[in-house]
């Protein structure tokens, strides 16, 4: 791997270590204290709708960037890039209407399952599933040629 791939895989992770560690003062999300204090029985929060949507939406895209960014370093195959944004952009498809569900239904699918379900909004989870993926694929593509 060349020294300046390795470089934007680092700028690629420290955008999502700074996404993350910097998620109270850059988002607006009134359902990071309701988990952080839920096991003190805290109530459900009132919110902007609007507002949260589009900080849950911005925070997404700044979070597909760097993955993006990590993943075409790492692999340096636009082909391959491009299917991970599809796919991380299908899972979100999916999973964002599921837990929008969970917010207006003030969690009556239950606490555990919408904080899962809220981690595919939040986090870059897919990211996580998608690098073993392909690096086994550039393993099963090296042996076979």
């Amino acid at each position: 791997m060349k020294p300046l791939n390795i470089l934007f895989v680092i700028l690629g992770l420290a955008g999502l270590i700074a996404v993350r560690f910097l998620e109270d003062k850059l988002f607006y999300d009134p359902f990071l204290a309701y988990f952080k204090n839920e096991l003190e029985g805290s109530s459900f929060p009132k919110f902007n709708d609007t507002k949260l949507i589009l900080s849950y939406l911005l925070r997404f895209l700044l979070n597909l960037i760097f993955s993006t960014i990590i993943i075409q370093n790492l692999f340096r195959n636009k082909i391959w890039t491009k299917q991970a944004v599809v796919l991380i952009l299908l899972i979100f498809a999916i999973v964002f209407p599921i837990y929008l569900y969970c917010i207006y239904t003030n969690f009556e699918i239950g606490n555990l399952f919408a904080f899962y379900i809220r981690r595919f909004v939040i986090q870059p989870m897919t990211l996580l599933l998608i690098v073993p993926i392909f690096y086994y694929r550039k393993q099963v593509l090296t042996k076979a040629s």
